[in-house]
């Protein structure tokens, strides 16, 4: 057995709520330089290349970011994003289970369209919540750290601020449409996705329920979300990061890039996306897997001594 032991019982939600939370954060602080790249390239093509800084490719864009700006423009954004995966992820991740038993009544082997379906309700409960901080880390990722070149924000506190006097309550919450359908997309595909894989695995006894098995399927779950996923995530990218006034909606922001920049705009950052994408999974459903027994095991301890 590679890893801790799975639980006899099921774990309650406060538990699954709690290892999404932090396993979501342990993987953004791994790949938050993948990310940062990601968003780089995405919303490059918009506007004119500041100081005829163009980046090519992910590794490109993160040696260029690192000669230009420093190493910390890789972690642009960081707080926001932690902030973005404590709410973010234990709702979206955590109460998938719940959901999914919600809508089966409680049954054993639920079929794709309520698994499906749970992700969705999901992923747009979790926007709903964490859209603001979205917003900012995607404002601060693609916001460059030059001389000469005015920064729109200073700290995270000040971004929420400025935007909300600048913007209005709907400036926070700009892009949730987009981000919505990209997140009902990403939860959909990679919760199912690496559940169907899992069970899979599990069920022609291909490997036992460790290490291994969490990383293959995680590793596959993340390579069919880039896929799907990845033309809206791009769209939600610079809807979100636009000034007012560029964009009339997310739907003329797509229609847009199409007329403008061809229909390979929408795919723009793939590599980045994938590598952040399939790595975030592994490194997040790994950890998810191993928090939330750690967390079973110290409950079941605790008990023991009442």
């Amino acid at each position: 057995m590679v890893g801790l032991k799975p639980s006899d019982v099921p774990p309650p939600l406060g538990v699954k709520m709690a290892s999404a939370g932090a396993a979501a954060c342990i993987a953004d602080i791994v790949t938050f330089p993948l990310d940062t790249a990601k968003v780089r390239l995405q919303i490059q093509g918009e506007k004119m290349a500041v100081g005829g800084i163009r980046y090519r490719g992910v590794f490109g864009t993160i040696s260029t970011m690192i000669r230009t700006e420093g190493p910390r423009s890789l972690y642009n954004g960081l707080v926001a994003g932690l902030q973005r995966q404590l709410c973010f992820a234990s709702i979206r991740i955590g109460l998938y289970d719940n959901v999914k038993n919600f809508y089966t009544g409680s049954k054993d082997n639920p079929g794709v369209l309520i698994r499906i379906l749970a992700g969705c309700t999901t992923g747009a409960m979790a926007v709903s919540f964490a859209q603001p901080t979205d917003v900012v880390k995607v404002r601060f990722q693609a916001q460059m750290n030059l001389d000469g070149v005015a920064r729109r924000y200073s700290g995270t506190m000040q971004a929420y601020k400025h935007i909300f006097q600048n913007e209005g309550i709907r400036g926070l919450w700009k892009g949730t449409l987009p981000n919505i359908t990209r997140n009902a997309l990403v939860n959909c595909t990679e919760l199912v996705t690496y559940d169907l894989i899992k069970e899979a695995i599990l069920r022609h006894k291909l490997m036992s329920d460790n290490l291994p098995c969490h990383f293959v399927s995680a590793f596959g779950a993340g390579f069919v979300t880039t896929v799907i996923a990845s033309p809206v995530d791009v769209v939600k990218t610079r809807y979100m990061n636009s000034p007012p006034g560029q964009y009339k909606s997310a739907i003329n922001c797509a229609w847009t890039m199409l007329t403008k920049e061809g229909p390979t705009a929408f795919y723009k950052g793939f590599v980045p996306s994938f590598l952040r994408l399939g790595s975030w999974n592994v490194v997040m459903f790994v950890s998810f897997e191993q928090i939330k027994r750690a967390m079973m095991i110290t409950k079941k301890r605790i008990d023991a001594t009442n």
